[in-house]
Protein backbone atom coordinates (compact mmCIF):
# COMPACT_ATOMS: atom_id res chain seq x y z
CA UNK A 1 0.00 0.00 0.00
CA UNK A 2 1.28 3.38 -0.82
CA UNK A 3 2.11 5.73 2.41
CA UNK A 4 1.44 9.68 2.45
CA UNK A 5 4.08 11.53 3.84
CA UNK A 6 3.93 15.35 4.51
CA UNK A 7 5.94 18.01 3.22
CA UNK A 8 6.19 21.16 4.77
CA UNK A 9 7.38 24.55 3.47
CA UNK A 10 8.73 27.14 5.84
CA UNK A 11 10.02 30.93 5.78
CA UNK A 12 13.55 30.12 6.96
CA UNK A 13 13.27 28.08 10.41
CA UNK A 14 12.72 24.45 9.08
CA UNK A 15 15.88 23.44 11.15
CA UNK A 16 14.19 24.98 14.17
CA UNK A 17 11.08 23.10 13.76
CA UNK A 18 12.29 19.70 12.43
CA UNK A 19 14.50 20.22 15.78
CA UNK A 20 11.47 20.53 17.78
CA UNK A 21 9.05 17.85 15.74
CA UNK A 22 12.45 15.03 16.58
CA UNK A 23 12.09 16.22 19.94
CA UNK A 24 8.96 14.87 20.17
CA UNK A 25 8.79 11.83 17.77
CA UNK A 26 11.79 10.85 18.46
CA UNK A 27 14.39 9.09 16.03
CA UNK A 28 17.01 10.95 13.92
CA UNK A 29 17.17 12.68 10.23
CA UNK A 30 17.22 10.26 6.87
CA UNK A 31 18.37 13.01 5.39
CA UNK A 32 19.43 16.98 5.89
CA UNK A 33 20.38 19.07 2.43
CA UNK A 34 21.26 22.60 2.61
CA UNK A 35 20.84 25.13 -0.03
CA UNK A 36 24.50 25.18 -0.42
CA UNK A 37 24.92 21.39 -0.88
CA UNK A 38 22.63 21.97 -3.79
CA UNK A 39 24.51 22.22 -7.72
CA UNK A 40 22.19 22.79 -10.12
CA UNK A 41 23.13 25.15 -13.62
CA UNK A 42 20.50 28.49 -13.11
CA UNK A 43 19.60 27.90 -9.48
CA UNK A 44 21.56 30.27 -7.27
CA UNK A 45 20.50 30.88 -3.95
CA UNK A 46 21.74 34.22 -2.08
CA UNK A 47 24.56 33.78 0.04
CA UNK A 48 22.93 34.88 3.56
CA UNK A 49 20.26 31.67 2.44
CA UNK A 50 23.31 29.06 1.68
CA UNK A 51 22.36 27.21 5.34
CA UNK A 52 19.17 27.05 5.05
CA UNK A 53 17.21 23.69 4.56
CA UNK A 54 16.25 22.93 0.85
CA UNK A 55 15.54 19.27 2.30
CA UNK A 56 14.97 17.63 5.75
CA UNK A 57 13.77 14.57 6.20
CA UNK A 58 12.42 12.45 9.41
CA UNK A 59 10.92 9.52 9.69
CA UNK A 60 7.85 8.54 12.13
CA UNK A 61 7.14 5.08 12.25
CA UNK A 62 6.60 4.12 8.33
CA UNK A 63 6.44 6.83 7.24
CA UNK A 64 8.18 10.41 6.61
CA UNK A 65 8.05 14.10 7.03
CA UNK A 66 9.67 16.64 5.19
CA UNK A 67 10.38 20.15 4.49
CA UNK A 68 12.65 23.07 3.16
CA UNK A 69 13.18 26.59 3.88
CA UNK A 70 11.23 28.63 0.85
CA UNK A 71 13.76 30.98 -0.76
CA UNK A 72 13.29 34.25 -0.83
CA UNK A 73 13.20 34.68 -4.57
CA UNK A 74 10.13 32.26 -4.81
CA UNK A 75 7.90 34.59 -2.05
CA UNK A 76 6.71 33.76 1.50
CA UNK A 77 4.93 31.06 2.94
CA UNK A 78 1.01 31.68 4.47
CA UNK A 79 1.62 30.97 8.03
CA UNK A 80 -1.91 31.21 8.75
CA UNK A 81 -2.92 28.58 5.78
CA UNK A 82 -5.76 26.60 7.10
CA UNK A 83 -6.75 24.06 4.18
CA UNK A 84 -4.77 21.32 5.43
CA UNK A 85 -4.05 19.74 8.73
CA UNK A 86 -1.70 16.75 9.04
CA UNK A 87 -3.30 13.79 10.91
CA UNK A 88 -1.97 11.50 13.44
CA UNK A 89 -3.08 8.48 14.31
CA UNK A 90 -1.59 7.22 17.55
CA UNK A 91 -1.49 3.55 18.77
CA UNK A 92 -2.74 4.09 22.34
CA UNK A 93 -4.38 6.95 24.43
CA UNK A 94 -1.16 7.94 26.25
CA UNK A 95 0.68 8.38 22.89
CA UNK A 96 -2.22 10.71 21.45
CA UNK A 97 -1.80 12.46 25.11
CA UNK A 98 2.12 12.61 24.45
CA UNK A 99 1.66 13.91 20.93
CA UNK A 100 -0.81 16.53 21.76
CA UNK A 101 0.59 17.70 24.57
CA UNK A 102 4.18 17.90 22.75
CA UNK A 103 3.41 19.39 19.39
CA UNK A 104 0.83 21.76 20.90
CA UNK A 105 3.43 23.33 22.92
CA UNK A 106 3.62 27.16 22.68
CA UNK A 107 0.86 27.11 19.81
CA UNK A 108 -2.77 27.38 19.58
CA UNK A 109 -5.03 24.86 20.58
CA UNK A 110 -8.42 24.61 18.65
CA UNK A 111 -9.78 21.82 20.02
CA UNK A 112 -8.39 20.01 23.23
CA UNK A 113 -8.09 16.69 23.13
CA UNK A 114 -10.76 14.76 24.42
CA UNK A 115 -13.45 12.27 23.55
CA UNK A 116 -15.36 13.30 20.64
CA UNK A 117 -18.92 12.47 19.49
CA UNK A 118 -17.64 10.39 17.09
CA UNK A 119 -16.31 7.60 19.43
CA UNK A 120 -12.13 8.30 19.43
CA UNK A 121 -10.11 10.05 21.66
CA UNK A 122 -9.39 13.72 19.32
CA UNK A 123 -7.47 17.12 19.31
CA UNK A 124 -6.52 19.56 16.88
CA UNK A 125 -4.09 22.79 17.04
CA UNK A 126 -1.76 24.88 15.15
CA UNK A 127 1.60 24.11 16.45
CA UNK A 128 4.02 27.43 17.24
CA UNK A 129 5.43 27.42 13.22
CA UNK A 130 2.36 27.87 11.84
CA UNK A 131 1.40 23.87 11.16
CA UNK A 132 -1.93 22.79 11.84
CA UNK A 133 -2.37 18.99 13.28
CA UNK A 134 -4.77 16.69 14.19
CA UNK A 135 -4.20 13.82 17.14
CA UNK A 136 -6.58 10.96 16.92
CA UNK A 137 -6.70 7.74 18.84
CA UNK A 138 -9.66 5.08 18.13
CA UNK A 139 -9.49 1.93 19.79
CA UNK A 140 -11.62 0.43 16.55
CA UNK A 141 -8.34 1.03 14.50
CA UNK A 142 -5.33 0.81 16.53
CA UNK A 143 -3.79 3.85 15.37
CA UNK A 144 -5.11 3.29 11.69
CA UNK A 145 -7.03 5.89 10.29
Amino acid sequence: MALINPHINFNGNAEEAFNFYKSVFGGDFAQVMRFKDLSVPGFTVAEHEANKIMHIALPIGKNILMGNDVPEMLGRTNERENRSKISISAETKEEADKLFQGLSAGGEVEMPISDSPWGSYFGMFRDKYGIEWMVDYDPRYKGQP
